[in-house]
């Protein structure tokens, strides 16, 4: 499922859409909430699920991003058939290894680390099939570099979190501007795998403080994902069902994502903050982390300007924690407020970017458009 960084982009778009693999309990020690009534679980809605049972399909999804990413895998490196959905629950030896060795990362963690997810298969495999087990001299002496979406941040004690926030309003154009915007509908391109890597029309809709659909036009039909403010959930051709709800990490994510449209709220939406810094293509910025409690922290990246560059969050699956970064360029002014007119967004399952045109802000949104999308269906 990882679109094309190690294999060929071609081949990894074709097959990496839906990787239907059956694999291991939850790490000891991780006590998941309880799905939201109807959503449905991996073992009832995918076939020949021998372990990873008991999670719901959007948590199902991200495992295989995890398995994908930390082997520089597409669907197919594992699965029989990379086209044809039916043949994915079909056992192969890949599939029969993967199952071993999520069994043996589980034991690792619950004999030295009480249950918790120290170990994932990440841990070994860095990106690749084989785990080196010879010391790498060019490693060891290359340049020291932090990542700069490490969950744990590099603190900055010479700076407060309301020097960042009031620097960051005052860039947009103003927290009294900031506050007047209320919602906006867009109007631009996006593009992913699901489109080849071609650009399709596509409508957001956004109203404060948390809500937001996006309706992308595919030649197939329409493909929806919104957010209500409390429940998330996408109509999708690529998604394994027709219609996903998300859970979880996945559905603070929809949320953060939202909120980050109405700026003048994210201060107060987390309790609490750190101040760190980092550096993204050599340039220095300031990073702000807010976390709530019971979820995984959000990284905010903010430039010299004050502007918000980038957005990283985190979703526990029971086979790691995955991330999804999501980055924001080409500020222009739309009401006197400052607004990014791209977005590329990155994660373990692939990456999708949009670029709009037009931005009308403070219009009227009807509720309907925020309302449970129907299922998926092909035109």
């Amino acid at each position: 499922m990882k679109f094309g960084w190690r294999h060929t982009i071609s081949g990894a778009i074709g097959v990496g859409i839906v990787c239907w693999l059956g694999l291991v309990v939850s790490a000891a020690g991780q006590t998941a909430p309880a799905p939201a009534e109807g959503v449905q679980m991996s073992e009832n809605f995918f076939k020949n699920i021998q372990v990873l049972k008991g999670i719901p399909v959007d948590e199902f999804m991200d495992a295989m991003g995890m398995f994908s990413s930390s082997l520089g895998y597409d669907c197919a490196s594992c699965h029989a058939s990379g086209t044809d959905r039916s043949r994915f629950a079909v056992t192969t030896p890949a599939i029969t290894r993967a199952r071993g060795m999520i069994a043996m990362v589980n034991n690792i963690n619950r004999m030295y680390f009480g249950g918790q997810p120290r170990v994932t298969c990440f841990t070994c495999h860095r990106t690749t099939y084989k785990p080196d087990a010879i010391p790498s001299l060019e490693a060891q002496y290359a340049a020291l570099t932090d990542d700069p979406n490490a969950m744990t941040i590099l603190a900055d004690k010479r700076t407060t979190v309301d020097q960042v926030f009031d620097k960051y309003m005052t860039a947009l154009g103003g927290a009294d501007r900031a506050a007047r915007l209320t919602s906006y509908v867009a109007k631009g391109t996006y593009a992913g795998f699901n489109t080849g890597g071609g650009e399709v029309p596509v409508e957001i809709y956004a109203k404060a403080p948390d809500q937001r659909a996006q309706i992308s036009r595919l030649p197939d039909s329409d493909n929806v994902k919104i957010f209500d403010g409390r429940s998330g959930w996408a109509a999708e051709g690529w998604r394994p069902m027709p219609l996903l709800e998300f859970t979880g990490g996945n559905l603070s994510g929809m949320k953060v994502d939202a909120m980050v449209a109405f700026p003048a709220g994210i201060q107060k939406a987390f309790s609490q903050w750190q101040v760190g810094s980092a550096l993204i293509d050599d340039k220095g910025v300031q990073v702000l982390q807010g976390t709530r409690p019971g979820e995984l922290p959000v990284n905010f990246y903010f430039d010299d300007t004050g502007l918000l560059v980038r957005q990283v969050r985190w979703n526990k699956t029971s086979v790691g924690t995955v991330p999804t970064q999501i980055d924001y360029s080409d500020y222009r002014d739309v009401a006197g407020v400052k607004v990014p007119f791209k977005l590329l967004m990155t994660w373990t399952d692939g990456q999708n970017s949009f670029s709009l045109t037009e931005v009308r802000p403070n219009v009227a949104i009807e509720a309907s458009r925020f309302a449970k999308p129907a299922p998926f269906q092909r035109k």
